[in-house]
């Protein structure tokens, strides 16, 4: 845990200063030799564009992951690489800026076809896309997919639930393909061919496509899979297979003998060999890339403090700060007293010390200071400060008055929860707890893996409300770039999961639930782009969630790489679909 002291603030200051030179050196130059492309260059543009085949491309990573199953994983780092070994029906394409945001077909041969006012979607597979053993891919294998991944969550806790609430359900409620010995299944899922899929939801959804994108559409077969332990031996639809994996150290992954070009018109199956190596301490990381002993670190949120100083200070022109639709917050759990009550919650909103906060987590490279839920860079995003204090530095007198309107007048204990393998995250925990020390509101801070951030801790709500867990760090990316794609998975009540939740708050507004129920129906984009900034307001309404900056991710961008570009839908993450050495 790192204390914070006068030294961060001045800090914060040099790397101001360092990122303006630094932006200003060489940023509009692209491709060729990556130490002419400059600062920024993979944000506006693919750099070192290249076919060039071999080699081994080396990842590291701070945590093991939630998993690397397709069908049990929220994490976006994950769905950016599962793309290697697992094709989704639709993803994005690897370009940055606006063409990164663009939804393009994948294992399906065009975007989907809607039908009965938008609650049907009709999906056409590629034909002759063959998995790792050789076999064919078929429709079969991707409704199979969503059966397992969304309807046997107490096998498969991560990822969204999205389909399990919108797909309609058989007359008698399906339990999922393990518990469920019918040959039917689920029957709002039909495939009258090997080559075609059709789901039938509840009511219209606009932005189906997008929901595809995630790895929960990507085939597995029915036959080779055995439940949690697929993770150990994933069947590989993509131009990469796992050589091997072991849990908490590192996988291997090699070039897919039957992945066929002419099937695939996104990925390039360039280097020879993926190494991911997992659990590794994040200075290491950063001291890896810079000597060119890995060239990626996986989990994409950017290098540690001391070394973003270091790199800002001598004007390294390998660095990409980007954005990328993603929030830093902390979410306060409603079920959890007194943060049942929405004085207390205020009291809360009001105390913090925003810019501490954005201090300890980096400075303004790391993102500007948040008021909304919805990120600046997502449609539907309206700037307006619900919660507003002097200089965002915090309010004491009105927060002091919302914890009298709340009956604590004296304050109260909590706990805070963070992600150990993020320090930036611990410390910006920290800097929260001083700030509610000030308003007599004494927060204990626990820590937990990434790992099983939310399959074990944060994310499930029985151990959350069985230990008084008041508080929680987060970080969430849109899942698809629109106000719905961001919001339904962190405040509609039908989100709230047993184990690998992400409405951490438990919020379960009836009004909020409909807006957005009602709003996914809308084929006018630019209408449902106005509803969702009244989403927005009304979340902060109810004083849940506490914004704390909009995320900015400071990556180094290894001078080995080709394809190198940022792309927004991967919350700025390198796109890794096509990443190879020179």
């Amino acid at each position: 845990m790192r204390s914070r002291s006068r030294t961060a603030a001045v800090l914060a200051a040099a790397i101001t200063v360092a990122l303006t030179a630094s932006a200003c050196n060489g940023g509009d130059k692209t491709g060729g030799d990556d130490k002419s492309a400059g600062a920024n260059a993979a944000v506006k543009a693919v750099v070192n564009a290249s076919d060039k085949k071999g080699g081994t491309v080396v990842y590291e990573a701070s945590d093991t992951p939630d998993s690397f199953d397709p069908g049990n994983t929220y994490y976006g780092f994950v769905f950016n690489f599962s793309r290697l070994y697992a094709r989704p029906l639709t993803t994005f394409a690897p370009a940055p800026g606006a063409e990164g945001n663009k939804v393009v077909p994948d294992l399906a041969e065009g975007l989907g076809t809607p039908s009965d006012g938008g609650a049907t979607w009709t999906y056409k597979l590629r034909k002759g896309v063959k998995y790792s053993d050789g076999s064919l891919v078929t429709s079969k294998d991707v409704k199979y997919a969503v059966e397992r991944s969304n309807f046997a969550r107490d096998v498969h806790s991560n990822g969204p639930n999205y389909l399990a609430q919108y797909l309609k359900n058989n007359e008698t409620p399906y339990e999922g393909p393990y518990k469920d010995k019918s040959e039917t299944g689920l029957q709002s899922i039909e495939t009258p061919d090997d080559q075609t899929i059709v789901f039938k939801l509840k009511q219209p959804f606009a932005e189906f496509d997008y929901l595809l994108a995630n790895p929960q559409s990507a085939p597995v077969p029915k036959a080779k899979d055995n439940g949690a332990d697929y993770v150990k031996n994933i069947v590989s639809s993509g131009s990469y297979m796992f050589e091997s994996y072991e849990h908490d150290k590192q996988a291997v992954l090699v070039r897919n003998p039957n992945w066929d070009a002419s099937t695939d018109p996104l990925r390039k199956q360039l280097p020879e060999k993926i190494v991911v190596k997992l659990k590794v301490n994040q200075e290491t990381i950063d001291s890896n890339l810079k000597a060119g002993n890995t060239h990626i670190d996986i989990v994409g949120n950017g290098v540690a403090q001391q070394t973003q100083t270091e790199l800002l200070t001598s004007k390294d022109p390998n660095t990409d700060n980007a954005e990328g639709g993603r929030l830093v917050y902390m979410a306060m759990n409603t079920k959890v007293a007194p943060f049942d009550n929405v004085e207390c919650r205020k009291a809360v909103q009001y105390a913090i010390d925003k810019v501490s906060v954005q201090t300890a987590f980096g400075g303004p490279i790391r993102g500007a200071i948040a008021s909304t839920v919805l990120p600046t860079d997502i449609p539907g995003h309206v700037d307006f400060n619900t919660y507003k204090t002097p200089d965002d530095k915090g309010d004491e007198a009105k927060a002091k008055a919302a914890l009298t309107a709340c009956g604590q007048p004296n304050g109260f204990e909590t706990t805070i929860t963070a992600r150990n393998d993020r320090a930036g995250e611990v410390d910006m925990a920290t800097a929260i707890q001083a700030s509610l020390k000030k308003i007599g509101i004494t927060v204990k801070i626990q820590q937990f893996p990434a790992g099983k951030y939310f399959s074990d801790y944060a994310g499930v709500p029985k151990f959350t409300e069985d230990n008084k867990i008041g508080l929680m760090m987060m970080q969430w990316g849109a899942d698809w770039p629109s106000g719905f794609g961001f919001l339904q998975q962190v405040v509609h009540g039908d989100a709230i999961s047993k184990t690998g939740n992400t409405n951490l708050s438990q919020l379960n507004d009836p009004e909020i639930n409909k807006m957005l129920n009602d709003n996914i129906a809308n084929t006018d984009s630019a209408a449902r782009e106005k509803v969702y900034g009244e989403i927005d307001k009304k979340v902060m309404d109810q004083a849940v969630i506490v914004p704390l900056t909009y995320f900015k991710v400071l990556h180094y961008r290894s001078p080995k790489l080709t394809n190198v570009v940022s792309n927004p839908a991967w919350s700025g993450q390198y796109d890794y679909l096509n990443i190879g050495l020179k």
